[in-house]
């Protein structure tokens, strides 16, 4: 018989505390499960997806929250459990609206599909000499570029088969750059992980959407992470370079991200050759290399490529030097307006608010950072200037956040933790105990509370940390009625787009709609919200007869349509730029005037076609005369009924 005594036991009590935090992360992603399950997004109200998720999601958040907090402050767990609740996060944050949507998400998006079509259906951008609203994508294609090769390479119709699910792509892509940035500082996986949270939960701005901003944001990342380990005097000896064969082989590494960087975007090489300036000036960085390299790339390319594009925009760019005011402000029709955006601007403002908040509580806490991750000071602080130099469009404000979160995050992360340690070892240990000396009994403490440098007692970071997950929601999805399109819409302008002659005209409200870029090389595009509200008002006093004059001048076998969607309505209201009622009136008023015709109409809106001169007078001709028939017919039945009764 054999003995099974000394055989080791199936469940020990060591394996159960190694599976327990997966019971959290399971429960969350169940929960997440029944909610998309029992979601519906058919009719979004001005609170966007927020009114519209089923409960059981805001509880898998909290789940996966309280989850994750209990797992990362455990030493004794592997280190792989943060990472998988982290990319439990990324789950529920970047995919509940790609599973919940039938089509992609974000104007902008498909305005980038659009560039992308062009490119693949007319072998190449526009040329120099077409200086126009498209310039911007012509003169930067890298991404494009790189996305048709992609198109062809899966063998997809477009890139509008894969954006929707572009957001948890992007920032699976920034995990592996911000990682190298804050291990450069800390082996502390308390604070490096709890930096990735709070950058994922703060990243609420949407710049992860279908945009080359997404892809230069992680390589500007890399390229932060590659200067500062093996360039850098990060003070914690981060790493060399291994004798000159080094060098040269992380500069060409250098080389590359960068010149991917310059050849995509526009302002994220400017943003990266500020933040290695200010290392080097503030010396806090050895080498000149990297921003010497940055430089000649970046000048090269706005001397050559991008010059036609630069030069006929530089007049702008240099009046908006040193405006810091206007270049923060933002102009007519972006103001939020109603509840429900007025609640999501809020809570947007507040989540970036306590993020930079708990990132000054934090270095005033945790001194040793002050000193030991310096350099990631400096490039948080970096972008600052940006302000001065120009509006990038109203967008500057929302781009200098970005740029700034990852270095905030990881100071945030450390307010949350009541103690953390950098890669000098010796050192930090001789800080702490200087530092234990020093405290106050009361202080030294606990790690059920923490106090920041304001003299403010929390009884726990999970509170602060949940109030964060849970309001990234509403920040970033807050706004989905006017982000969302649904089929209908998609059908109704994929239908006008494929109908619509080379060289006619299309003009709507604004440009929230899908497809608006559709055949933008050949089909003209005028959005009259963005004209002089002088003339908007002129429109929304006469809206047929001011709309057929601007509309008027093309020649057959180019129409003019006007197009009206629900996007361009939700977009007006809910950042103020006309009413319901006033846009509505100005549909009404074109619908009924006999210079249009109907060309298509569903649920989601309608496109009208403006007649030719002599169409128009033609209908108006046959609708008079069929009114004055009408008129005689009801006459004379009237006298006829008069006599009879007059008889009887």
């Amino acid at each position: 018989m054999t003995d099974l005594s000394d055989l080791p036991p199936l469940w020990s009590a060591r394996r159960a505390l190694a599976l327990r935090p997966v019971l959290p992360l399971l429960a969350a992603l169940t929960l997440w499960l029944y909610a998309v399950r029992h979601t519906d997004v058919s009719g979004l109200d001005d609170y966007g997806l927020v009114t519209a998720l089923h409960p059981s999601f805001w509880a898998g958040l909290a789940v996966l929250t309280a989850g994750f907090w209990s797992t990362v402050r455990d030493r004794r767990r592997p280190g792989g459990w943060p990472a998988a609740y982290v990319l439990g996060l990324l789950v529920m944050e970047r995919a509940t609206q790609a599973v919940l949507y039938p089509t992609p998400l974000y104007a902008w998006a498909w305005k980038h599909d659009g560039v992308i079509d062009h490119l693949l259906t007319a072998g190449g951008l526009q040329s120099a000499d077409r200086i126009g609203d498209m310039a911007v994508y012509d003169q930067w294609p890298g991404f494009f570029a790189a996305q048709a090769a992609l198109v062809r390479l899966l063998g997809v119709d477009s890139a509008a088969m894969y954006m929707a699910w572009w957001p948890l792509a992007s920032s699976l892509m920034l995990l592996f750059p911000l990682l190298l940035v804050y291990r450069t500082f800390t082996e502390d996986r308390r604070l490096i992980w709890t930096a990735v949270w709070l950058f994922q939960v703060a990243n609420w701005v949407g710049q992860d959407y279908f945009s080359p901003q997404s892809v230069a944001f992680a390589l500007h990342l890399g390229v932060l992470a590659v200067v500062l380990r093996r360039y850098g005097r990060s003070g914690e000896g981060g790493g060399g370079g291994g004798g000159r064969r080094g060098q040269a082989i992380w500069t060409a590494v250098l080389t590359v991200l960068v010149t991917a960087i310059v050849i995509s975007h526009q302002l994220t090489p400017a943003m990266l050759v500020v933040s290695l300036l200010a290392l080097v000036l503030l010396r806090r960085h050895r080498d000149w290399v990297p921003v010497v390299t940055t430089v000649v790339i970046f000048l090269a390319w706005c001397l050559t490529a991008a010059l036609p594009f630069l030069s006929a925009a530089m007049p702008d760019m240099i009046r908006a030097v040193g405006d810091v005011g206007g270049n923060v402000e933002t102009g007519y029709g972006a103001t939020p307006t109603g509840a429900g955006a007025i609640a999501t601007s809020w809570a947007a403002r507040l989540l970036s608010g306590s993020v930079l908040l708990l990132a000054a509580a934090g270095l005033w806490w945790q001194p040793v950072l002050r000193y030991r991750a310096m350099p990631l000071l400096v490039v948080t602080a970096a972008p600052l200037p940006m302000f001065v130099a120009s509006s990038y469009g109203s967008e500057m404000i929302f781009r200098v956040l970005m740029f700034m979160l990852p270095g905030v995050a990881f100071f945030a992360a450390a307010a949350l933790l009541p103690k953390v340690r950098t890669l000098a070892a010796t050192e930090a240990a001789a800080e702490a105990r200087a530092h234990r000396k020093a405290e106050s009994p009361a202080r030294r403490g606990t790690g059920t509370r923490f106090r920041t440098g304001f003299g403010i007692r929390v009884r726990g970071p999970l509170p602060v940390l949940l109030a964060g997950t849970l309001a990234f929601v509403p920040s970033y999805s807050g706004k989905d009625r006017v982000n969302y399109f649904p089929p209908q819409e998609v059908a109704l302008v994929g239908q006008l787009f494929d109908e619509a002659p080379e060289g006619s005209l299309v003009v709507a409200a604004n440009r929230n709609y899908p497809l608006a870029y559709a055949s933008y090389g050949s089909i003209d595009h005028y959005w009259f919200l963005e004209d002089d509200r002088s003339h908007v008002d002129e429109i929304v006093r006469d809206p047929a007869g001011t709309l057929a004059t601007d509309m008027a001048g093309v020649d057959r076998p180019s129409r003019a349509y006007f197009l009206f969607t629900q996007g361009q309505l939700a977009n007006s209201e809910m950042n103020g730029q006309l009413t319901g009622v006033q846009l509505n009136s100005v549909l009404e008023s074109v619908a009924t005037s006999p210079r249009f015709r109907l060309v298509a109409e569903n649920g989601a809106g309608a496109v009208y076609e403006l007649r030719q001169a002599e169409e128009a007078d033609g209908v108006e001709r046959t609708e008079g005369t069929e009114r004055t028939e009408r008129t005689e017919g009801t006459e004379g039945t009237e006298r006829a009924g008069g006599e009879g009764g007059g008889e009887r």
